[in-house]
């Protein structure tokens, strides 16, 4: 499952990366119409800082210090610098999902969040489905501020280590 996780996330993450490119310029990624209260440029750099505190930092140990806030009261950040931030969110997962085996996603997980502990399998789990949530709200946004429908191939299945597929065949 370890395996299948950093899979999902990498791919998820790239696909972050996609919708930002997919948005024509900077300013329709930070447009926000009505009834919208996030935009496309704040949901990313959300998951950035989101990947990067809890793969990395707390998983892989790489010292990324996670300011939360800012994450959702920046604005107008250029697309360039976004995708800077997803790079380092992919990096991030890929460094803290490779500590992490089939064993020790029953232990719990090193951080206690809102006062809960969690096993480390329930949540990656739920930080999968976090990202596939806001993944999707990106997809929308850019789709209803561009009235572009294209689709930037954003589920396409995981590619699972060599190993792995090698098992399979």
């Amino acid at each position: 499952m370890s395996d299948y996780l950093v899979g999902v996330i990498v791919r998820d993450m790239k696909a972050v990366g996609r919708e930002v490119e997919a948005y024509p310029d900077d300013a329709s990624l930070w447009r926000t119409p009505p009834g919208v209260t996030n935009s496309g440029g704040t949901l990313a750099l959300h998951l950035c800082g989101n990947v990067q505190h809890f793969f990395g930092a707390i998983l892989g140990g790489t010292g990324y210090v996670r300011d939360r806030a800012a994450e959702f009261s920046r604005r107008d950040v250029p697309r360039t610098e976004i995708l800077q931030q997803v790079n380092g969110a992919v990096a991030a997962a890929e460094r803290g999902l490779a500590k992490v085996t089939d064993a020790s996603l029953t232990v719990r997980f090193p951080e206690v969040i809102a006062g809960h502990t969690f096993e480390t399998g329930d949540w990656l789990i739920h930080l999968a489905v976090h990202l596939g949530y806001h993944l999707g709200q990106i997809d929308y946004h850019r789709r209803l501020v561009t009235g572009r429908g294209d689709t930037v191939g954003a589920m396409a299945a995981p590619q699972l280590r060599t190993a792995r597929k090698q098992e399979g065949a």
